[in-house]
């Protein structure tokens, strides 16, 4: 079965006849949720296209047909644009940077020097890290103290004991990382890097692979991790995902605290930690 179908099955077990003002024949009913043929009634399409598309022997869909599913299935905004994404898939044309084929633009490593007050990385699309500031290290660790392979943000948070200790809100935040880790793996069909590194997680890790199999999509750009550090105690940072205008192909990941707050602190004490280790 192909990703759309998948992800069609589970959203369809997860909507009950009664939610969407059908009646619950059968009883026991065969299957969790709808039946396709109930899918197929509320999308205003046919069983048989509907089916298909299920099982993977059509791979394409339009606007109009995945405005009915999604509607059918109770699709929340971001699991909408992946389906879409699924049904319609994007061409992934290549978005040169200042930095192309030299390594991380000049540019995005000046911005994270001069960024001293709050940790700064920079991930590319799979969320590998690619460069990172002093402050980042003193809230993580030396990241070039791993392979590059290594260097993820995934797959340090199920796979790396440093970091996955360190998040008081674990369950929270892998939830939203494998939900997030999906809408970008549809925006990279085919990609091998991104399909080695979801193979190796789902391989080694039983959270992720419970995460993975529930097909939640989540395209966020901002969250807080609630940490716990080694050096100065508890730390509730937001993350925010910003988008580098110079290398569209990287994003910088950025925590901050609130104003005022302990947090924020707590995050200059880490700082001043820092400088007298450098």
């Amino acid at each position: 079965m192909s990703e759309l179908g998948d992800f069609l099955k589970s959203k369809r077990g997860a909507v009950t006849p009664e939610s969407v003002g059908l009646p619950a024949v059968g009883n026991p009913r065969r299957v969790s949720g709808l039946r396709r043929e109930e899918v197929a009634q509320l999308a205003a399409m046919s069983v048989d296209h509907y089916t298909r598309l299920e099982q993977g022997r059509v791979t394409t869909a339009s606007d109009s047909v995945l405005n009915g599913i999604a509607g059918a299935l109770r699709l929340t905004e971001a699991e909408r644009t992946y389906l879409g994404i699924l049904a319609q898939p994007p061409a992934r044309a290549p978005k040169p940077g200042c930095g192309a084929g030299q390594g991380v633009c000049p540019l995005v490593t000046d911005l994270l020097g001069a960024m001293r007050d709050v940790p700064v990385l920079a991930i590319d699309p799979r969320a590998d890290i690619v460069a990172w500031n002093e402050l980042a290290v003193a809230l993580y660790f030396d990241f070039a103290e791993l392979p590059p392979a290594e260097r993820n943000m995934i797959r340090m948070l199920f796979l790396e004991p440093r970091v996955r200790g360190m998040h008081r809100n674990f369950d929270e935040v892998a939830s939203a990382s494998v939900a997030r880790m999906r809408m970008s793996a549809g925006l990279m069909p085919g990609d091998r890097r991104m399909a080695e590194l979801i193979g190796e997680l789902l391989e080694k890790d039983a959270g992720f692979r419970r995460l993975w199999g529930g097909h939640e999509v989540l395209a966020t750009d901002a969250f807080r991790k609630r940490f716990d550090h080694p050096v100065v105690g508890r730390l509730d940072l937001d993350w925010q995902a910003l988008t580098v205008a110079a290398d569209p192909d990287l994003t910088l990941v950025v925590f901050t605290a609130p104003a005022g707050s302990a947090t924020a602190d707590s995050l200059r004490m880490l700082g001043s930690w820092a400088a007298s280790n450098a």
